[in-house]
């Protein structure tokens, strides 16, 4: 689907987003059949693998309305109860207009210029800069900043913030993140699942060494030495690649929340811009919020609905939000905004005092004459210095002539 403004990249987005739950939903089924191969080998280790391959796909097909149901059922709990969820891991509360006039205010001054529905507005008590937005219908919503980005942000970059947040809830990401969130949390409960029945069934039969348990042992010890290596050989691989399949569907499941975040990004930025229309409060305030945004014991799910989230992992491969220079850079280059550059680390801003301190602890600079003060702002008057013939005569500039320094010499 081709994207050639703003609002068509919009909807662009929003169909490929969908494509992408489709494919997130469909790995539940993956890994119904990785359990089923693994299903396979417990009940019989003594069969080929095509055997083990077209069975586990009737088990698929019997097991796929269990598996639908429980993630509905998942779906509809994190539906209801997701918001009281993040708010237990987060230590997020409800603000009044009386609790928080500033921020209230902005918020309500960008909802009305824009007939935007207010969401709840939520404070976090924490020292890190960021915020986030969550909900999945207009009674839901919620907006949720945290003190430390109300300490250092001004006026002008909080709104920024917000817009970037009303963005976000306008153009349906959050609740795109959310049910991502969710549908992946069902790929790794499955996932973990098999993975430990695979576990636990892999250390309880290496003491005997077969897939099966000691009662059948009899049976299969008749056969022939052939077979057993075939039908050996076949569980084996057919463990194999049940195991490829439990780490691919939660490996893509990681990669469809990637596209999703990333993606959004740069548009809830831009976004921000066009409520806003200050291009240099959003620059100011991603730079005020780089390397600053870590919320300590929140879940990577929260962190991922942040406007900035510093988790990185594998050299940036599972990083969910593209860097903060290739966003100011975007807004640089699209939106006509002025950057001014990064931003000192944090632990460099604690050394500062320090060295304020022992500037006041310094004596005090020589003075330059006895007229003049520290800066030489002023220029001294003309002083005279006796001449060789014993007269007094002055510099017309105004420097004793052969005693640059002053009357008294160098001090």
């Amino acid at each position: 689907m081709a994207a050639y403004g703003l609002y068509t990249h919009i909807a662009s987005n929003k169909f490929r987003s969908m494509l992408l739950l489709a494919g997130l939903f469909m790995l539940v089924y993956v890994l119904v059949y990785a359990g089923a191969l693994v299903a396979e080998v417990l009940i019989d280790s003594n069969r080929t693998v095509a055997f083990y391959l077209s069975h586990a796909f009737q088990d698929l097909k019997v097991a796929a309305p269990v598996a639908t149901v429980v993630a509905a059922v998942w779906i509809v709990i994190a539906y209801f109860f997701h918001q009281s969820m993040i708010d237990a891991v987060t230590g997020g509360h409800d603000v009044t207009r009386q609790e928080e006039p500033r921020l209230y205010n902005l918020l309500e001054n960008l909802c009305i210029s824009r007939g935007i529905t207010m969401p709840k507005l939520k404070i976090m008590e924490s020292p890190a800069l960021n915020a986030f937005a969550t909900g999945l219908n207009p009674r839901q919503y919620s907006i949720t900043v945290t003190t430390g980005l109300l300490d250092a942000l001004d006026d002008k970059e909080i709104e920024a913030v917000l817009g970037h947040e009303l963005t976000h809830i306008k153009n349906g990401d959050v609740q795109l993140m959310v049910v991502a969130v969710i549908i992946a949390g069902v790929v790794g409960f499955f996932g973990e699942m098999f993975f430990r029945l695979f576990t636990n069934f892999n250390w309880s039969s290496g003491s005997g060494g077969s897939w099966s348990s000691g009662s059948s042992s009899s049976s299969r010890s008749s056969s022939s030495s052939s077979d057993s290596k075939s039908s050996g050989g076949g569980a084996v691989i057919v463990i194999i690649i049940a195991i490829v399949l439990i780490v691919v569907a939660w490996l893509l499941s990681q990669v469809v929340k990637l596209a999703l975040s990333r993606s959004r990004e740069y548009l809830a930025d831009a976004g921000s811009v066009e409520l806003t229309k200050d291009p240099d409060a959003m620059i100011s305030a991603l730079r005020k919020i780089e390397n600053r945004g870590e919320l300590p014991g929140a879940t990577s799910a929260v962190m991922e609905l942040c406007v900035d989230n510093p988790r990185e992992g594998f050299a940036d491969l599972f990083a969910t939000h593209p860097s903060v220079q290739s966003r100011v850079d975007a807004l640089v280059k699209f939106a006509g905004g002025h950057d001014s550059g990064p931003l000192p680390p944090p632990g460099y801003e604690g050394e500062e005092p320090e060295a304020q301190a022992d500037q006041q602890d310094a004596p005090p600079p020589l003075r330059q004459g006895p007229w003049n003060d520290a800066g030489g702002s002023t220029n001294p008057p003309p002083v005279t210095a006796p001449s060789p013939a014993g007269t007094a005569s002055s510099n017309p500039i105004g420097n004793p002539i052969g005693n640059p320094m002053g009357p008294w010499g160098r001090h």
